[in-house]
């Protein structure tokens, strides 16, 4: 590969993980906007995360396939384009319908960006694809932390969220543009199908990782896309609504550096307690800490950050686990995306329902509920025999 292809791989990696974390951690800051804009109620919220969440899986089940029998650029591009497409479409979006139906288009161009990014690097960088999996997770992670920032001074400078969805749409609109421009060779795509994964379901061991990651992500899920709207609703003294969300906004951006500072030491904690020593403890203070900020919600909000360290580590340690059970980690890691797009629509649906019947508080503290079901679970995971301690 010539340099100058080098780096037009490396901007495509660096770009999109960095866009998949932003999307991805403002979902809920832009639906407490949308809420008010066009008068959605808790339950077509929680639809509109589903119906996300259901894009993101129909994509990540697909992908891998259609990169082995179609190429990596093929579906490098199809996924961004579904991406623009959705990101203009829903900034467009004036009803509910308009906007569910171009939030499933963004779910699928994430799903399939992601599996194409995820296979970009053992595809390129064979002999440093560890490292690349570890700065590419950096980048999703600064993502994270820098778009909230983004989207409260905008909010403080009275633009519209719209307007946000529209400039990723033309950073996105940039990736297509270097697509076109770029020679990849024909490459093999994450290897999902439907028999293999009829083994892998059959394998109880298995099984139990996969269903704690996908009680994992819906608690994560819960949080990022609820909490703006639950910390909103709170009757806080001489706290104004504007106030409120450029609060709940840096809490999920210091949410996200502490989970970011925790994926980058992740590796040196599993190497010290040891994979399920690790999932256990995270889990059990991922329960303390979320308990304990749910409690001191009005006295300092920012508790929340060491839920988000707590959480940091649990799943790339579950999947490490998960995937070392089996020699086909391909199906495996599909698996592991089917398992996170049912955890996140399944919260987007719970959470939703009960919110719209019980009101926000008691929805949001639904994910207390995952957060002790995936602790429980933890107690179960066993190691494979081989595993490294």
């Amino acid at each position: 590969m010539t340099n100058s292809q080098k780096w037009k791989v490396f901007f495509l990696l660096f770009t999109t993980m960095f866009l998949l974390g932003g999307i991805q951690n403002t979902k809920g800051i832009i639906l407490e906007q949308v809420h008010h804009d066009i008068g959605l109620t808790m339950s077509q919220i929680g639809t509109l995360i589903s119906t996300f969440q259901y894009g993101f899986l129909i994509a990540s089940l697909l992908t891998g396939y259609f990169t082995d029998k179609k190429g990596l650029r093929f579906m490098m591009f199809i996924g961004a384009s579904c991406m623009a497409i959705g990101l203009v479409g829903t900034s467009m979006a004036f009803t509910v319908m308009l906007f569910l139906g171009f939030y499933l288009v963004i779910g699928l161009g994430i799903g399939s960006m992601l599996v194409s990014i995820v296979t970009v690097i053992p595809t390129f960088y064979k002999e440093r694809a560890g490292m690349m999996f570890n700065v590419a997770n950096a980048m999703f992670g600064v993502g994270m932390i820098v778009t909230p920032l983004v989207l409260n001074m905008m909010f403080s400078h009275n633009i519209s969220w719209r307007i946000f969805y529209i400039a990723v749409a033309v950073i996105v609109a940039l990736i297509l543009l270097v697509l076109t421009t770029l020679r990849l060779e024909k490459s093999g795509g994450m290897d999902m199908n439907v028999k293999d994964f009829m083994q892998l379901l059959t394998n109880p061991r298995l099984m139990l990782v996969i269903v704690y990651l996908l009680f994992y992500v819906a608690a994560e899920v819960a949080f990022l896309n609820f909490f703006p709207i639950f910390y909103s609703s709170l009757d806080i003294a001489n706290a104004t609504v504007a106030e409120k969300t450029a609060t709940g906004a840096y809490v999920i951006a210091s949410f996200a550096v502490l989970f970011t500072v925790g994926r980058f030491i992740g590796g040196f904690i599993n190497m010290r307690l040891g994979e399920r020593n690790t999932l256990i403890l995270f889990s059990a203070l991922s329960l303390v800490t979320l308990i304990i900020s749910r409690m001191m919600v009005y006295e300092w909000i920012y508790a929340f950050m060491a839920f988000g360290f707590a959480m940091s580590v649990l799943f790339p340690t579950a999947s490490a686990i998960g995937t070392r059970m089996t020699d086909k980690s391909g199906s495996m890691l599909g698996l592991i995306y089917v398992a996170s797009g049912l955890g996140g629509a399944f919260a987007g649906w719970l959470v939703g329902m009960l919110s719209d019947t019980y009101g926000i508080a008691f929805g949001f503290n639904t994910l207390i509920g995952f957060v002790c079901v995936f602790l429980v679970l933890s107690w179960f995971v066993r190691e494979a025999p081989n595993a490294a301690k």
